[in-house]
């Protein structure tokens, strides 16, 4: 008689690396995130992402319904480690060295395009796909709501102001599709100029002021 291996606590005993601690969520995000810098988003499998970490593909469909689910999951935690990024970028840039936190926080966001091409890809792609999920999005707003406070405290307005949040958006336009020229090598053909070209154009940030606000106003009674 052939017998079927032993589970215990849904940890698959037969495998070289079983799984020990708690959070099972979190170690299945880790290795997702792992397996998407040597695979396409498209080629992750649940089930193997469940034998890397050792335990048995039930347990990870507790988790998650379906790669899917695992792939909004690690958009999210994509966000979250860009966030952290963005901050680091702004906490470490000088207060009084007279530059915008603009600057720190658009070489921050094309540093981690650079870093982690296929997680950048996997967050936006994911994000406006039928797929999303409440944890991303409230991931995703997290950072365009910091992006916006940081555009407020560079026009000296309040984060509510609609001005800041104008500007915020073409400077993301500005810093986004330039991460992606970079990733798509858009860019190769300016050789060893693209790091100066790249600095040009994000100097180009300080640039974008919003047109003045229309009020609108109610039309005047008739007699």
């Amino acid at each position: 008689m052939v017998m079927e291996p032993q589970y215990v606590d849904n940890v698959n005993m037969t495998t070289e690396r079983p799984y020990h601690h708690g959070n099972l969520r979190a170690a299945l995000i880790e290795a997702g995130l792992q397996a998407l810098e040597q695979t396409d988003a498209n080629d992750l499998s649940l089930r193997a992402i469940a034998r890397e970490v050792g335990v048995s593909a039930n347990a990870a469909y507790r988790h998650f319904a379906d790669k899917q689910g695992l792939l909004s999951a690690m958009a999210a935690e994509g966000f979250r480690r860009f966030s952290a990024a963005q901050r680091e970028a702004l906490q470490s840039s000088p207060n009084d060295s007279g530059t915008p936190c603009s600057a720190a926080a658009g070489h921050a966001y094309i540093a981690f395009a650079q870093a982690h091409p296929a997680l950048f890809r996997l967050m936006f792609g994911h994000l406006f796909s039928e797929h999303r999920d409440p944890e991303l999005l409230t991931e995703s707003m997290g950072a365009f709501q910091a992006l916006v406070a940081t555009s407020a405290q560079d026009m000296g307005v309040e984060p509510g102001d609609e001005r800041a949040l104008v500007t915020a958006i073409a400077r993301w336009s500005l810093v986004h599709g330039l991460s992606h020229l970079l990733l798509d090598g858009q860019l190769a053909m300016f050789g060893d100029r693209v790091e100066r070209l790249v600095s040009q154009v994000m100097g180009m940030q300080q640039t974008i002021t919003p047109p003045a606000l229309t009020i609108k106003r109610k039309p005047a009674a008739r007699p």
